[in-house]
């Protein structure tokens, strides 16, 4: 589990609901026209977007938000080293039935002892990176849009609950609740965006990217493996996907594992 993530939700609703209750009465805030015109009006709106199978797999991809913990690049590297050592002494067919925990890596590895050319195998695993990202992409354009979307929506029920306040001028017990139609959905639009939809897209980015990274790093270990790279070179090549500060970290875990 994401725990910065977690925190980060709980703690924005924590505060929003601190406040209301500090406050006053909650009760107040609870208001069904406002609920169905910001919720209702903003899924059907999103819905309009995108198809609808895009939609339903949006919240899938959103688990990676709450969920997905992305493999240490550091491990990585020290695994493909390993690998390295393996297929010089042994050749690529000496790879085959090794135990490799990375279905991306893994798949790498079957299509070089299959003796595929690397040129193919670079190719191939580079569409399943980019077909990877695309993925991800859509369900980040998908909560964004509801981050876009949810505001405007309390914004027509502000215009709906003035409209409504105004043509009962004369009757001041009817003024209240069009009153409150026209704040809370103003209020409900902005805490979806901005305390869920826009967060959420933003790290579902965040995890795209270390996707990204960790796939070209292994990318990189499958072509250095297919040619022949002496594992020492391989080493420092793949280095470069490290932040400096980190770097020497992958000689000190190859000296701990000799």
């Amino acid at each position: 589990m994401d725990l910065a993530t977690l925190v980060g939700v709980l703690g924005a609703f924590g505060i929003i609901v601190a406040a209301i209750f500090v406050g006053g009465s909650a009760i107040i805030f609870v208001n069904i026209p406002s609920l169905l015109i910001v919720g209702g009006g903003t899924l059907f709106a999103v819905l309009i977007k995108f198809p609808l199978s895009h939609f339903l797999t949006s919240f899938k991809v959103a688990t990676k938000a709450f969920f997905n913990k992305p493999e240490d690049p550091l491990k990585l590297i020290e695994e493909g080293v390993q690998l390295a050592h393996i297929a010089r002494k042994e050749g690529v067919l000496g790879l085959e039935g090794q135990d490799i925990e990375n279905e991306f890596l893994k798949r790498g590895i079957q299509l070089s002892v299959d003796g595929h050319e690397p040129e193919f195998v670079r190719t191939m695993l580079s569409k399943d990176i980019n077909m990877t990202i695309e993925r991800h992409e859509r369900g980040q354009a998908i909560f964004k849009a509801i981050g876009d979307v949810a505001p405007a929506m309390g914004m027509i029920g502000t215009l709906i609950g003035l409209v409504q306040m105004l043509s009962a001028m004369d009757d001041p017990r009817a003024i209240g609740p069009a009153m409150a139609v026209a704040l809370l959905t103003t209020l409900y639009g902005a805490v979806i965006a901005n305390a869920f939809a826009l967060p959420v897209a933003d790290k579902l980015a965040h995890r795209s990217q270390e996707e990204r990274l960790n796939k070209a790093l292994i990318l990189e270990t499958i072509s250095s493996i297919q040619e022949g790279l002496n594992p020492r070179v391989m080493e420092e090549l793949l280095k470069t996907f490290l932040p400096a500060s980190r770097r020497d970290s992958v000689g000190e875990a190859q000296a701990d594992a000799a």
